[in-house]
């Protein structure tokens, strides 16, 4: 039986991996800050599911938490299939409006977070030729905004590059980029649902399922809703001071996931 590992599980977009993923027998690793959450939530699917279930209490915007969660991914005894690069925030200031100290822990957790806990993966997955990752970025990497925007661009390159370096290795690696899904993620970053228009919001669920389908194909690149894709590639085509421009008004009102 496989081994899945997903970071910021507790809630949203990483519930609901865990949720599919244990429904279609796969073991799980959840890691998250709040140990009680993740001993209720790990608890409830062992129940639903009869898959086996560990939590692992990490920060991964501190050192400590990085690496606990490196060496079980390096622990070749207990071998994880797939990881799931999940944990996020963001914040709802503009640049200079943030206090660098939060940018600096955004920037940790979203990006040397991500590749150390991809290569810690990865390295173990070559060995045995096959396994997947999933680093889920977000619709914002592809509109100039902020450090968010910034730090989530970086895990889309990084993703698609290291994909490509592994093409014959039996890893699979895929940069999810999903827009709006109603979790805690905006409730964090003090965003109103209300001042998203409706048509906007994803279900988790089925984002989830969109973006296994993606793995599965080969996908290094996953922006698993046509709406989003519309807006990507119509992002593409407008110059880019007019997508900075719009953005920049946009962002003042919510943050993206």
């Amino acid at each position: 039986m496989t081994t899945a590992l997903i970071t910021g599980t507790t809630a949203g977009i990483g519930a609901a991996f865990a949720s599919r993923l244990a429904a279609d027998g796969h073991n799980l690793v959840l890691v998250a800050r709040d140990e009680k959450r993740l001993r209720d939530q790990a608890a409830d699917l062992h129940d639903r599911h009869g898959v086996e279930v560990e939590v692992l209490r990490a920060d991964l915007s501190e050192e400590a938490g990085i690496a606990a969660v490196e060496a079980r991914l390096e622990d070749r005894t207990h071998p994880v299939d797939l990881l799931v690069n999940n944990a996020g925030f963001g914040h709802r200031g503009r640049y200079l409006e943030v206090p660098l100290t939060d940018e600096l822990r955004m920037l940790r957790l979203h990006c040397e977070a991500v590749l150390r806990l991809t290569s810690a993966a990865c390295g173990t997955m070559r060995e045995r030729g096959r396994g997947g990752v999933i680093n889920v970025a977000s619709i914002a990497a592809f509109f100039p905004r902020g450090t968010y925007g910034a730090s989530k661009a970086w895990v889309v390159q990084f993703t698609q590059g290291a994909a490509k370096d592994l093409a014959s290795s039996g890893v699979r690696l895929m940069a999810l980029c999903p827009g709006f899904v109603r979790t805690e993620f905006h409730a964090r970053a003090g965003i109103k649902p209300d001042s998203v228009p409706s048509w906007m919001w994803l279900d988790a669920d089925k984002l989830v399922a969109s973006a296994l389908k993606d793995l599965s194909r080969g996908k290094s690149l996953s922006i698993p809703d046509p709406r989003y894709k519309t807006m990507t590639g119509l992002a593409k085509l407008v110059p880019r001071a007019a997508v900075s421009a719009v953005s920049s008004r946009v962002g003042r009102n919510y943050a993206r996931r």
